[in-house]
């Protein structure tokens, strides 16, 4: 598989060091607001990526969410939609027949 210098493209993979919580503003006030509590959150640094400026704002990622896949599904569905009228597909139901 991927002889012939066909294989996978390189992924480059970022240094984990470019990426610290002290650096965030929206996980810094996490912090203070857990420690307030007396809790602490050591995953936080799991989720700096995702406010990296290359990942877009809140809005890009919370949008991106919500219409993921949407590019694909409406043209799917319609082509439903078209073949089921095209060969006549019904889907009204058992009780037609009584």
């Amino acid at each position: 598989m991927g002889g012939h210098g066909h294989g996978p493209p390189e992924i480059k993979i970022p240094s984990h060091t470019i990426y610290k919580w002290e650096n965030v503003p929206e996980l810094v006030k996490l912090q203070k607001d857990l420690g307030k509590l007396g809790l602490k959150d050591p995953w936080a640094r799991n989720h700096v990526w995702r406010f990296h400026p290359g990942y877009g704002t809140q809005l890009q990622r919370t949008l991106g969410c919500l219409f993921y896949g949407w590019k694909l599904g409406i043209p799917a569905f319609l082509i439903t939609i078209a073949a089921e009228k095209a060969f006549g597909i019904k889907y009204a139901g058992h009780h037609e027949h009584h």
